[in-house]
């Protein structure tokens, strides 16, 4: 085990994103209970060993869209309402499944729903911070998502791996774990280069690095690729946090990354005081619409 590594285990405040593809049966795209189940096991055993968590989560689209039984030509009819629509009943449910899990480990759990108002005006971002401040100290568990029930392009953050980051640098996290379908960082997509080479540790993330993103993981649940990967990285290293990319094929990799075994491509904190998160995320948003 080497020293970087293991330097996860005296990390204090985390942050941990799963996508959608990790919590859906990819046959029905009902709940996963079982893999729902170890998720809430695992971060409720990071918190008992004194550590802040917070859980970014996505799938409030997706569980609305099956609980009102909408069909894929339904959704296309007025995509923005109808999701909008759809996350305002999944979101609940979402919620309610998660409260349960983390009651039965003895945990508390609170919903924050944010947009890009809340990290481009101040008095919004400092009120966040606030609540997240407030909720640690309580002993509670944030559980994150974008308000989806009001986003729409202009004021949607985009992504949950771009707003892990933000919520990693709003509450100055220590370390930031984007579960995904993908074991990390490729040289090429290895779905489909077999040449591809694993990256373990990015000390810095340079231009060159920056292009090995890609549009797609291969998931058709999920809205992040490689590229938004690279884009979260970007926020939370420059916000002083490492981050790591992390396949959630186990999601009990969890805990044997915070005891600093070698899972993951780690990415390390790299502080810039002069980085202007706002002005990042528009231009992520140009280059969206490009």
């Amino acid at each position: 085990m080497n020293e970087i590594r293991k330097a996860m285990r005296d990390k204090k405040r985390i942050v941990v994103k799963i996508g959608s593809s990790s919590l859906q049966h990819a046959q029905t795209g009902d709940l996963d209970y079982i893999r729902l189940d170890v998720l809430v096991r695992e971060l409720c055993n990071i918190k008992n060993q004194g550590k802040d968590v917070v859980l970014v989560t996505s799938g409030a689209i997706a569980q609305g869209r099956k609980a009102v039984h909408m069909t894929a030509a339904q959704m296309q009819e007025n995509p923005v309402a109808v999701k909008q629509a759809c996350a305002a009943v999944g979101q609940a449910r979402l919620m309610m499944t998660y409260q349960k899990i983390f009651a039965e480990y003895n945990q508390v759990a609170a919903q924050i729903l944010m947009t890009r108002h809340t990290v481009d005006d101040d008095n919004n971002r400092q009120n966040a911070q606030n609540t997240f401040e407030e909720l640690f100290k309580m002993g509670v568990i944030p559980i994150v998502n974008e308000n989806d029930t009001v986003a729409t392009h202009e004021i949607g953050i985009g992504d949950n791996d771009t707003l892990s980051a933000v919520v990693a640098s709003m509450i100055g996290a220590d370390l930031l774990i984007l579960l995904s379908d993908i074991d990390g960082l490729y040289t090429d997509d290895p779905h489909s280069n077999p040449e591809a080479v694993f990256v373990e540790v990015v000390k810095r993330l340079d231009d060159s690095l920056m292009r090995m993103g890609k549009g797609s993981t291969g998931s058709q649940v999920g809205t992040g690729g490689m590229s938004t990967k690279l884009g979260a990285a970007k926020i939370a290293t420059a916000g002083g946090a490492d981050m790591i990319i992390a396949n959630s094929a186990d999601i009990r990799i969890l805990h044997r990354i915070m005891d600093g075994r070698n899972y993951g491509t780690l990415f390390l904190a790299d502080p810039d005081t002069g980085f202007d998160l706002s002005a990042f995320l528009a231009k992520m948003h140009e280059g969206k619409e490009s």
